[in-house]
């Protein structure tokens, strides 16, 4: 078993791991949802939940996922069917999720690097006009080459390996992508701006719709459907149910202290989390109201390069610098989807990982070029079980994040909370002494509470539950 460990890798140490981990959470749903969501659902009160489901449900996720890679030593592929026999099948759905993601998160980090080149280049007042963001993705070439550039940076990174490449660019990025969120939010709640209706609005009331909470309106399927809102969030997060925190845990040597470093990668997303929603909620508020909050991709492509234009002068330079943080953010976390995928063709069928590499990427090309089409040539509306409309990239999307990641999510915690009982965890995570003072948490919520949360969950996405 050491052999093989050492042949496919290790992250050096706890810091090298928990950078990785938490760089994987640090992405383009954090961005674009948790501010959208926090908004949309009462400010403080998404907050609050958010966080009580952090500590309790995410801890309970994030626990099992790393200690089930540490344990076996294997992908999500494989590591499920080394548990249990009759729980193979559960290791290829949980494969399936990051396979559908890559592709079409390649697509939208290449959205990204596009509109960083506009501002590098004196573009942003260009960015910010009506049509700029749809007549880009519907352009039949433009969308394609800035994928290709975002996926051959990502491939780049997971070929070079754990240590040399992964962690290498985890321990470098995730300082730098930190500071500037903070700068950003800083700058966020010292605007000020007057409209043409004479109403001033500031950052600091910006700041006050996004964290304290709003109980007007509050009614027991209004607090459901925030909850609901959080607890979905909560995959974007912290990377699980996609098969890379056990991808992650089977890098981490022995002789790494679980329990802290859990800790530290909990703690690690949510303050990240927290500031994404502070970043851009105030400085929406400020030019647009509540109003300019958008969902998805008209947050990132169409507000905030509207709200950059209202700024005046000093406008271009935050777009250069939020725009560099975004393609930091999607960098990080497209590398760990692809390692996610990668690290189970090396375990399953032993292809050397370079050889495995290429096979990924060249997966990840003929899709996404799929995805890129479904905006012009392959373009069609598909009513959704749960209410949204969609194209290609919102298929696979729905796919993955609504109906996948809560399967996989549920199935682990029958697995180990009522097949093979939750010690198969904790003596895992209990190796070297380490004291885990939330052991009776981590027992009722991944035998209990997750488990009707999920399921919950996964009957609203499919239209069975409505809210």
């Amino acid at each position: 078993m050491a052999n093989a460990t050492n042949k496919r890798g290790s992250f050096t140490g706890s810091i090298g791991f928990v950078l990785a981990a938490a760089g994987s959470a640090v992405g383009l749903g954090n961005i674009w949802r948790f501010p959208y969501l926090a908004a949309k659902d009462g400010g403080g009160l998404f907050l609050l939940c958010y966080l009580l489901l952090a500590l309790t449900f995410g801890f309970a996720l994030l626990t099992t996922e790393i200690a089930i890679g540490r344990k076996t030593g294997q992908s999500v592929l494989t590591a499920y069917g080394t548990l249990h026999q009759r729980f193979r099948w559960l290791g290829v759905v949980a494969s399936a999720v990051p396979a559908i993601i890559l592709p079409y998160y390649c697509v939208i980090g290449g959205w990204v690097l596009k509109y960083l080149a506009a501002y590098l280049t004196g573009g942003g007042a260009a960015a910010m006009a009506d049509g700029y963001f749809t007549s880009f993705i519907t352009a039949q070439w433009s969308p394609i080459v800035w994928f290709v550039v975002f996926l051959a940076a990502t491939a780049a990174v997971v070929f070079m390996g754990v240590d040399s490449g992964i962690e290498r660019l985890s321990k470098i990025l995730m300082p730098v992508l930190l500071l500037m969120i903070l700068a950003i939010s800083v700058f966020s709640l010292t605007l000020s701006h007057t409209d043409d209706a004479g109403v001033t609005r500031t950052g600091l009331e910006g700041f006050l719709v996004y964290a304290v909470p709003n109980f007007k309106g509050i009614t027991l399927r209004r607090f459901m459907v925030i909850l609901m809102d959080a607890l979905g969030q909560l995959f974007y997060s912290i990377s699980v149910a996609m098969g890379i925190m056990v991808a992650y845990g089977s890098y981490v040597k022995k002789d790494t202290n679980l329990v802290k470093s859990v800790n530290q990668i909990e703690l690690f997303d949510t303050i990240v989390a927290f500031l994404a929603g502070l970043m851009i909620v105030p400085a929406v508020y400020t030019y647009q109201g509540t109003e300019g909050m958008a969902a998805g991709p008209s947050l990132m492509f169409i507000s905030l390069p509207r709200v950059f234009g209202a700024m005046g002068g000093i406008g271009a330079v935050v777009g250069v610098v939020f725009f560099l943080m975004v393609s930091f953010a999607a960098l990080t976390s497209s590398v760990s989807i692809m390692e996610a995928v990668v690290s189970g063709l090396v375990d399953r069928f032993h292809l050397q990982r370079k050889k495995a590499t290429l096979w990924v990427t060249l997966f990840g090309l003929v899709v996404g070029i799929v995805v890129c089409l479904g905006y012009n040539l392959f373009y069609f509306e598909l009513h959704l079980p749960n209410d949204s409309v969609g194209q290609v990239l919102d298929v696979l999307d729905y796919l993955s994040n609504f109906i996948l990641m809560p399967v996989v999510a549920f199935s682990t915690c029958i697995l180990i909370g009522w097949i093979l009982k939750p010690d198969t965890v904790l003596d895992e995570v209990r190796i070297g002494s380490c004291r885990f003072s939330r052991e009776r948490l981590y027992v009722v919520m991944i035998r209990y509470v997750a488990p009707v949360l999920l399921l919950f969950l996964l009957l609203q996405a499919l239209g069975l539950i409505k809210l």
